[in-house]
Formats: C-alpha cells, structure tokens, sequence
C-alpha cells in the first residue's frame, strides 16, 4: 500500500505515471524497447515501450500461440489543463489561463494544493525534445467567500472562464518559472498528499485513484507472476478521460501495433494473429462508482459494488461496458479460486452509464473481454476514495489472471 500512495502521490499526470511507471518495471528486470528500434524478442523475456511519454505497454514472452492476456487501464484523469499563454495578469494577480480535461468533479479542485505537471518541449542540439515537468511551486484555486456568494451551499457551479488558478501577487512572468519551453502540456493537477482514513484505516484517499490504482495493480502483479503459457500485455493507455481518440489512447494502434510486433516475433502471420485473438481474453480494468450510503436512491437496488466487498464486475446492456456472460464466468470463477471477492455491477437502469476504454480496445484487437474495477466514492473529484481490502482482492485476481491460461474457443473458455 506504501508503494501505490507513493505513485499517486507523485504522479501527476500521464507522463509522470508513465515514467514512473518504467523505473518500477527496470528495476524488476524488464527490458525498455522504442517503437523505432528493431526488436528482438526472446521467449521469457520482459519488455514494456512507451508512446508519447504517456502511454505504456508491458508484456512477458510466452508462446503467443497458447494465447494472450491482457489487462487495460488508462493513466490520465481529470485535471485543469493550461492554455498555450496562460499567464493572465491585471497588474495585481496573475491567474492561468486553463480549461477543464476530462469531466472532473471540478468544485472539489477550489481551495486545494495543485501543482504544475506534465510535459514541456524544448530544442537540445537541433532537436526538439520532450521532457517531463513537476513545478517546484503549488497554485491554487481560490474560492469566493459565502459573503459574495450567499446561494453557494444551496447551488455551485463552476465557471470555466472565471474560475481559474491563481499563481502569484503582481505580474509574472509564467515561460520564465517554466524555463521558456518551446510548447507544452501542462495541467494544474491536485497535490493532496494520499492518506488513510477509518476507525481502522480501511479506506484510501488520493487523486488519481481513478484510474492509476489499476495501472499500478497490472504492472506490479505482472512484474511478480510467473505467467508460464501465453503472453501477458498490461497496457496502459492515456486519454481515455477524453475519448482515447488520440495516438496514444485506446483508440489509436498503439496496442494493435505492439501486439502486432509480439506475433512477427514468432514467425506468426496476420491468419495466425486471427486465430490467436479468436482465443485470447482481456479485462478492461476501470473503477467503479462505489455504493454511497448517503445516496442510496442513486443506485440499482440490487447489483451495487460496496466499498470492502470486492472488485466490481461490470455490465451493462447497451455495451458501455463490455462483460458478458462467458467473460463475466471467466473473471467470476479466477477470482473464486484466488478467494478474492467480486460483486456485481450496474447502473440504476434510467441512469446514464459511463464507459471504459474496454469497448474501444476491441476495435484495435478483438478478443473476448470483461470490465471489472474498484469500486470508488467521489469518482473524478479531486481526492478519491477505495477500501483497501478491495484493492488487495484486485491484486490476488490479476495474480490468478497472469498465472492461467484462458483458452477461448468460440463460445467455450477453458482456464488451465
């Protein structure tokens, strides 16, 4: 738990969590590939790449044509995103200029630590160059005071025009603190230090639990396995809190490509790479939106996902999720036998559902899937909360999932 705190507390956005996310994976004896290079690819081997500094796939050689696992998450959350001149100043404050990424819980960022993260572009030798960005100094998002705004306790809502982070007293001089970069990417993101919380300290609190836990789960349970058969592909992808329809989201061929190179490295070809997918399984891991006991008319009233009752299993009938019957008793049967709950997820049925990069994932590699996530209270606030047990339960079902062989055979799956 000391180790997935740490990574939330320091990532702050993809590129941080991405590049955090390869020293882990280094230190535990896998090899950094480029898309650029040739690869070589040995049988046992452990590799991850990256694209775009903020996305990353992992994976263990095994004989691919035993099949492939996968287990997707993505690495971005909702933050407030600069503007390319985003130093607004009046002579008196300067303020950013930023519009929102993703769709926050954006009252919760007033009045609390943000931090400037992500990249910046600079030219080194002739070349641009990206690089990864952590501002030394926080900003913050004031409120106005309940006396200028007597109805804020009875309806708030956030102006993205006006409500805008205030970074000094005077005018600054905003490229001259950044190291006048070329470009950037940069996000005021919440620099709430995680913590524990319960008579027991059975919960967790921290940004970007949504959906970082999930990346830090796959990559650390896969570092640990021994995933005999197959390939194992952890693949955490960015932007899904935008879409994913960037070349570096789910959307893109990031994955397609990488999956791609695994099956030429065997000699396989595009018939086999068919038949191959025909038999393999995935599990889109996204959170879940945790049963809240002060909202309770909020819910299904039957298939709720109870914070330290277990991983959630997702469905819905309209595919925004996109579990099955024969994916949902997969998961349901490798989480039995590891003995790490799982519970049952749906939508009030007249509630409008969110959605994964599990479904978009498909029309890159199309293997039988099934989402499943932590449940979570205060989903895309600034600081969010899990049970801890739940997250231990997730660790012990990817473990199980990395260690067996899911053989899928039209509509019949083996698991050896």
């Amino acid at each position: 738990m000391k180790d997935l705190m740490q990574f939330l507390d320091t990532s702050y956005t993809a590129w941080q969590a991405v590049e955090h996310a390869g020293a882990y994976l280094t230190a535990h004896g896998f090899v950094q590939l480029h898309e650029g290079d040739a690869w070589e690819l040995a049988r046992g081997g452990k590799y991850f790449v990256v694209r775009g500094g903020s996305a990353l796939i992992a994976f263990c050689m095994g004989d691919a044509q035993k099949g492939v696992r996968i287990v997707a998450s993505h690495t971005d959350s909702p933050a407030l995103k600069l503007k390319e001149n985003a130093a607004l100043s009046d002579g008196t404050y300067t303020r950013l200029n930023t519009e929102p990424y993703g769709g926050g819980l954006w009252y919760t960022f007033f009045d609390r630590p943000l931090r400037l993260a992500g990249r910046i572009v600079r030219e080194h030798d002739g070349a641009l160059v990206s690089e990864n960005f952590v501002s030394k100094f926080l900003v913050t998002l004031p409120s106005l005071a309940i006396h200028l705004n007597r109805t804020a306790n009875e309806a708030f809502a956030t102006d993205c025009r006006q409500d805008l982070p205030l970074l000094a007293l005077g005018k600054s001089d905003l490229q001259a603190l950044l190291g006048a970069p070329l470009a950037c990417d940069l996000f005021a993101a919440c620099a709430q230090t995680p913590y524990l919380w319960g008579e027991h300290e059975e919960f967790l609190c921290a940004p970007r639990l949504d959906d970082l836990a999930s990346v830090w789960a796959s990559l650390t349970t896969l570092a640990g396995a021994d995933c005999g058969d197959g390939v194992c592909v952890a693949a955490c992808m960015d932007s899904e809190e935008v879409g994913s329809r960037t070349r570096q989201g789910a959307a893109g061929d990031f994955l397609r490509a990488v999956l791609g190179r695994i099956l030429r490295s065997q000699q396989l070809s595009e018939e086999d790479a068919y038949r191959i997918f025909s038999r393999s399984f995935c599990i889109s891991l996204d959170n879940a939106q945790g049963f809240h006991p002060n909202h309770g008319e909020q819910f299904d009233p039957q298939d709720r996902a109870y914070l330290g009752k277990g991983v959630a299993l997702k469905g819905h009938a309209g595919g925004a999720y996109t579990t099955d019957a024969l994916s949902g008793a997969v998961v349901g049967k490798l989480f039995a036998e590891a003995g790490a709950p799982l519970q049952v997820f749906y939508n009030r049925s007249d509630a409008r559902s969110g959605s994964t990069l599990g479904a978009i994932s498909l029309g890159q590699a199309c293997i039988l899937t099934a989402d499943i996530g932590l449940p979570q209270l205060a989903m895309h606030s600034a600081v969010e909360t899990i049970a801890r047990a739940d997250y231990a339960a997730l660790e012990m079902g990817l473990s199980a999932f990395w260690r067996r062989r899911v053989t899928v055979d039209g509509e019949r799956a083996v698991l050896d």
